[in-house]
């Protein structure tokens, strides 16, 4: 379904900028008034400005938790029983493991157990902090609100997840292009001149010279470069899962020039909107940043949510806390303090986590505005190389056959 960028003011006169979901355009706006909304601006998405949700191993991702905690909200709100709202959900969810999770958890319900307990026994499908989140919930008697509070945690993960994959799959495909074009043109049209070349007897320039050997190479030895990249991207998958590598992959994304940005802001959101989301359940802190460093993907700031914990453990303020890491940028440490002080730190995380939100959207939209000029000198590199290598031999013909008239 076509996805449309939206600028508009709610009944507040609050700016908010989201996507929607609709079949035409008319529909997406006359949905966005039907919530009292005044739009400023819409726009259809193109190709690559969609939300993205990759599959892996048919494993249910942020889209389909969302879409979940919706519906078991709307049945529940109908008045019907926990164990039959499971049942609707098993018969209208589309990923069979999420379906399959759902409908042993109906069982589990109806032998007595809670929604909790039985989500617990799926802990590759729930997350701890969705669990959590609905024992609360089941405990205060206010299930809605922790379903509710969910979608919206899991919504605002999944945008942000795909500004991260927008912003990495652009460049990507570039590169495979660029070495499908190497290929094609090392092993096809190269030799072919070379073959005139070597009839003539001339002698090349160097530049020539370099670029034959290398085409001999790819013809010879292409099946030895398809290996090798493999036996790389094997090794790196292997290396990446272990303590070294997520360190290592951690380290890289938080110093590379081109990404640190977006992965310190992405961090940052993700840590504000989940540790707001667990206290306004009623979460204890020090269980919530428990909660919280189990949510983050990048293990630097994993240890350093854990650091922050066992801080307050020691009594220490949170905000001191969070700047002792020295991970997160100064306006949270800021802003998380002004709350403790003001006694209004929920609301402080939440303002904190909708402006990295709205910098991890420009960081991306900047990050991909820099990749494509940078990919297509990179590539135009290559293609002038092989352009020299073959116009020079054919200029120095051009050059012996004037002296020779």
């Amino acid at each position: 379904m076509p996805q449309y960028r939206y600028v508009a003011l709610n009944r507040e006169g609050k700016r908010i900028k989201d996507t929607v979901e609709a079949s035409t355009l008319d529909t997406a706006r006359n949905s966005l008034r039907g919530f009292g909304y005044t739009i400023l601006e819409i726009n259809e998405l193109g190709t690559l400005n969609k939300d993205i949700d990759l599959p892996f191993l048919g494993n249910p991702k942020s889209k389909d938790m969302a879409v979940f905690c919706r519906q078991f909200v709307s049945i529940l709100r109908a008045g019907v029983p926990v164990s039959t709202v499971l049942s609707m959900l098993s018969q209208q969810t589309e990923n069979k493991k999420l379906r399959d999770a759902i409908r042993a958890m109906q069982g589990d319900v109806e032998k007595g157990m809670s929604l909790a307990a039985a989500m617990r026994r799926h802990p590759r499908i729930f997350s701890p902090m969705l669990v959590n989140m609905i024992a609360a919930g089941e405990e205060s008697g206010n299930l809605e609100r922790s379903f509710e509070q969910m979608e919206i945690y899991f919504d605002k993960a999944r945008k942000t997840r795909a500004a991260v994959i927008r912003a990495s799959i652009y460049p990507c495909i570039l590169i495979f292009v660029m070495i499908v074009v190497l290929i094609v043109m090392m092993t096809r049209i190269i030799p072919k001149f070379m073959e005139t070349f070597d009839e003539i007897g001339m002698e090349l320039p160097v530049p020539t010279k370099i670029v034959m050997a290398i085409s001999y190479w790819f013809v010879d030895w292409w099946w030895l470069l398809i290996i090798v990249i493999v036996v790389l991207i094997v090794a790196g998958v292997i290396f990446g899962r272990t303590d070294k590598g997520k360190h290592f992959y951690g380290l890289l994304t938080r110093k590379l020039p081109i990404v640190k940005l977006l992965t310190v802001r992405s961090a940052s959101a993700t840590f504000c909107r989940t540790l707001s989301l667990l206290l306004s359940s009623g979460i204890n802190l020090t269980e919530s940043l428990e909660l919280t460093a189990s949510n983050m993907r990048n293990i630097w700031f994993r240890e350093a949510v854990q650091t922050v914990r066992s801080l307050i453990s020691q009594g220490w303020g949170l905000g001191n806390s969070i700047q002792s890491t020295r991970l997160f940028p100064p306006m949270v440490s800021n802003m998380v303090s002004i709350g403790e002080e003001s006694g209004d730190l929920q609301n402080m995380l939440d303002k904190c986590a909708d402006y990295y939100d709205d910098e991890v959207q420009q960081a991306t939209e900047r990050l991909m505005a820099l990749m494509e000029p940078a990919m297509l000198i990179i590539m135009a590199f290559f293609v002038l190389m092989i352009v020299l290598a073959i116009f020079l031999p054919m200029l120095n013909m051009t050059q012996m056959y004037d002296q020779y008239l």
